[in-house]
């Protein structure tokens, strides 16, 4: 089989603040950005891995979902328990200084874990958790 990951989905609850995160903190590139009834799906994506992205996508738009749902995926964002990404790099302290530098909020400094990588941990302003990797 040939398979690989095309996109993975985060959900955003304010397209401009995750654009400006995404864009100017994170340095991805902008790929689309369409707007449908009053809400936005945004795709960015690594600078040279045009096969690779990431859509922010408001997380309550799923035809059929009820007030319930809508309040649980609300409090989990709130809590940053919601969404998770993990990213890789061969510069963690440099990606770690420069996102730090950007106002990212820091959930863990880089740390070598007990299994066998070194890791650091950040929140996006929608509080989705995005680990980075140090490739080595």
């Amino acid at each position: 089989m040939d398979i690989t990951i095309h996109s993975a989905f985060l959900p955003h609850d304010d397209p401009d603040t995750a654009l400006a995160f995404y864009r100017d903190t994170l340095g991805f590139e902008v790929r689309g950005d369409v707007g449908y009834g009053g809400m936005r799906w945004i795709t960015v994506g690594p600078a040279g891995q045009p096969g690779t992205s990431v859509v922010l996508y408001p997380p309550t738009a799923s035809p059929g979902m009820t007030d319930d749902e809508r309040r649980v995926i609300a409090e989990m964002m709130a809590k940053g328990t919601y969404g998770i990404i993990t990213l890789a790099t061969t510069d963690l302290d440099g990606t770690f200084e420069r996102l730090q530098s950007g106002d990212a909020e820091v959930v863990q400094e880089p740390t070598e874990q007990p299994y066998g990588i070194r890791d650091c941990a950040f929140r996006d302003p929608a509080g989705n958790l995005i680990r980075i990797n140090e490739i080595r």
